[in-house]
């Protein structure tokens, strides 16, 4: 008998964790607690050191290519006159294997569901059940409780149940509270073609280029980009904490955008900058409050482990957040890739691989997740770990990345 896993969270990192744990007759249960299964609808990237993973090691690349995916060519800042202040070029394939690409959440999140659970690929496909929210989990016994009562085992269970995750409760025997920064992001996305008509944001920015657009006033800021081949707009509007009120019974901390208000809050911005959130549908209108974690003493206990949000939830100022989640899946598949062949099943095997995984992780998550918060100053504290790199370095630090394994060797070849 294969391995018996169960990955708690159906969104991108448990996908994720589920194509690369997939092989031979591995049962997989992905337990989604939502009633259907799908993203937002906003725009998602992947830094180099994940793409090669998603579009190479996976063979995804043309599925995402004929759902539209683009090459994020360039990072451009603008000042509030239109003026660009900064543009720094991302074609990144010849030094780092792969481009940093756009992609719709919602494509990228159901081209890895297929890639997960269709019978098309190697592996036997997981098996994705939603309306599935853990209450509680036992991490030596393996065992997770659902709220309608339902017991399910395994012998590798993985946290992939994001920033408010139950598992990292587990794992750690108590609450590791998300820390707020003092920022709140309002997304939505409209037809590009509706923003063409708009020749005074046109003059600017042309929104069909496959390019990353920051427009930069005082405290607040919108970060844009297209997806589906130019045919969306995405955007990103930043603004100081909204003091939002919270439901504990949800999983992240989001409350519907109120239109009004936001146009308000960029009441000063000049007409060609407002135009894209004058042309958000209210109804569609999302509005997060942006925290991360601090670096939490362990990402697993027994046979659970964390990966992605629940692990090292971060900030968006380095588009790092998808990407990590993707590497802590590949490690996964990387470190589990001969575990049968010991046919040991025990809770110290099991947690011995674990431990190895976290060790691997450990360090280059957290210094991404830090470099992330020093970035989004002065949300950040006294006391949180400062990262000398200059932004070169550490872009040279995410991409260069080539996966667990190979991580693990360049840091013993150090060591």
């Amino acid at each position: 008998m294969g391995l018996k896993i169960i990955i708690v969270g159906g969104g991108i990192a448990g996908l994720a964790a589920a194509i690369a744990l997939r092989k031979g007759d591995r049962e997989i249960t992905i337990l989604e607690q939502s009633s259907i299964s799908q993203e937002i609808g906003a725009t998602i990237s992947l830094q180099p050191n994940a793409s090669k993973i998603v579009e190479g090691q996976w063979g995804l690349a043309s599925t995402l290519r004929d759902r539209g995916s683009m090459v994020d060519g360039a990072f451009e800042v603008y000042n509030l006159d239109g003026e660009m202040q900064i543009r720094i070029p991302l074609q990144t394939t010849d030094k780092y294997g792969a481009e940093r690409m756009m992609y719709h959440r919602a494509d990228l999140h159901q081209t890895l569901k297929e890639r997960a659970t269709s019978e098309k690929f190697p592996g036997r496909p997981a098996t994705l059940k939603t309306s599935s929210r853990v209450s509680t989990c036992d991490c030596d016994s393996g065992t997770v409780q659902l709220v309608n009562g339902e017991v399910l085992s395994a012998d590798l269970i993985v946290g992939a149940d994001g920033i408010k995750s139950v598992i990292r409760r587990c794992v750690l025997g108590e609450e590791a509270i998300a820390r707020p920064t003092g920022l709140s992001a309002y997304r939505m996305m409209i037809p590009t073609d509706n923003l063409l008509k708009e020749t005074d944001f046109t003059k600017v920015i042309d929104p069909r280029k496959g390019c990353t657009t920051m427009v930069i006033g005082r405290d607040r800021r919108l970060i844009m980009g297209p997806a589906r081949n130019g045919s969306i707009y995405s955007i990103v509007a930043l603004v100081p904490d909204e003091n939002m009120n919270e439901d504990s019974a949800n999983t992240s901390w989001t409350t519907e955008g109120n239109h009004d208000k936001m146009m308000n809050t960029f009441a000063d911005f000049p007409s060609w900058a407002r135009k894209p959130l004058q042309l958000a549908m209210a109804s569609e209108l999302g509005l997060w409050q942006l925290r991360d974690l601090d670096p939490l003493p362990t990402w697993y206990s027994g046979r659970a482990i964390l990966i992605g949000d629940a692990a090292h939830a971060m900030l968006p100022t380095q588009g790092q957040g998808a990407s990590q989640s993707i590497e802590d899946a590949e490690a996964l598949g990387a470190f589990f890739n001969a575990f049968e062949e010991s046919s040991d099943m025990s809770l110290s095997s099991i947690a011995d691989v674990n431990n190895a995984i976290f060790k691997c992780r450990y360090d280059r998550a957290t210094t991404i997740q830090a470099y992330s918060r020093q970035a989004a100053k002065p949300a950040t504290e006294p006391g949180d770990r400062k990262v000398n790199m200059n932004p070169a370095e550490f872009m040279d630090y995410n991409c260069s990345y080539s996966g667990a394994i190979d991580w693990k060797r360049r840091q013993e070849a150090v060591a």
